[in-house]
């Protein structure tokens, strides 16, 4: 009796050991398909990895030369600003650094902010266009952001911060250390976008704009999230501008945005009114410029910007 209860207790640790080797041996197929898939097809990945690459170059610049200007935002920045042609517009005074992902709002810069400056950007101004709605949104991108822009540290910053429970967090610190975990749904779209037309525009629904709060919350939410952010460039010789891209019906928050952003001593570029575009400088859902917008607003911007960007002389004399 004791020999047969002795075999099959025998018996189930070799069972265990064998699922157990079968499970650490298909996670890491897992990880380099999903690794080779990323590295092979994903353009997102491609552009960010290369743009977050050359903003770590980042340094400042000496007297006379121009300012170095890290750019950051989402795709409200992709869709809506020409990069050569802004870069060609101010060369005389900025080199720009941009790095745009879409769906990123306030707590993904805070913490990848954070991060760039960690491992070495060193930008004399940092400018941050995200858009009024995402900035002042409680919302996390939940794949590439944890993988690309996180530390350990940020993403556990990042989910107290959200207030998001064990298991929101977990799956938030396995899509920092897992590319598969982090780039799960980014597969699944793709295989979806292959199988049913259209399906892009059923995510867009699924996933809507964050709203923008009540109007007495906008201004006492936007002051403290530009204070930490100011406080974050301060912190590593950088002066912060805030970027507002125009969207429609954005009018009212672009207003207490500037309101704000005076209280706290940041300056902000708001280059075009989004009273003054029509429906016909945007895509159909209202938010991204077209082409036509994103030619008007880019040259809007290279006038403004120079103007809210302190040269080498000025930075030196203030630190």
């Amino acid at each position: 009796m004791r020999l047969s209860i002795f075999d099959s207790k025998s018996a189930g640790v070799v069972h265990a050991k064998a699922l157990a080797g079968i499970s650490a041996i298909l996670i890491i197929i897992f990880e380099l398909i999903s690794f080779y898939l990323l590295k092979r097809h994903s353009e997102t990945y491609a552009r960010v990895s290369r743009q977050y690459a050359e903003a770590l170059q980042a340094r400042p610049s000496n007297v006379g030369e121009p300012t170095s200007v890290l750019m950051v935002g989402n795709s409200l920045l992709l869709e809506g600003v020409e990069v050569d042609r802004l870069r060609e517009l101010t060369s005389s005074s900025m080199r720009i650094y941009p790095v745009f992902l879409e769906q990123t709002g306030y707590y993904d810069w805070l913490y990848g902010l954070q991060r760039l400056f960690r491992h070495g950007a060193r930008p004399q101004v940092v400018v941050l266009g995200v858009g009024v709605n995402y900035f002042l949104g409680n919302t996390l991108r939940q794949d590439y952001a944890p993988l690309l822009f996180f530390d350990a540290q940020d993403t556990l910053g990042a989910a107290s911060n959200l207030h998001l429970d064990r298991t929101a967090t977990s799956n938030l610190l396995l899509a920092h250390w897992s590319v598969f975990w982090d780039t799960r749904s980014v597969i699944r779209t793709q295989i979806l976008t292959r199988i049913v037309p259209h399906v892009k525009d059923l995510f867009l629904l699924a996933n809507p704009r964050p709203s923008i709060p009540p109007g007495p919350e906008v201004e006492a939410i936007a002051v403290s999230r530009l204070q930490k952010l100011r406080d974050l460039c301060a912190a590593y010789g950088a002066k912060l501008i805030f970027l507002v891209p125009p969207t429609l019906s954005s009018e009212s928050a672009v207003g207490r945005m500037i309101l704000a952003s005076e209280e706290v001593g940041v300056k902000i570029s708001v280059p075009i009114d989004p009273a003054a575009l029509s429906a016909t400088f945007y895509q159909p859902d209202g938010m991204h410029l077209n082409s036509k917008g994103a030619a008007l607003f880019t040259s809007a911007l290279a006038s403004d910007l120079p103007k809210k960007v302190p040269v080498r002389e000025q930075i030196a004399s203030r630190n």
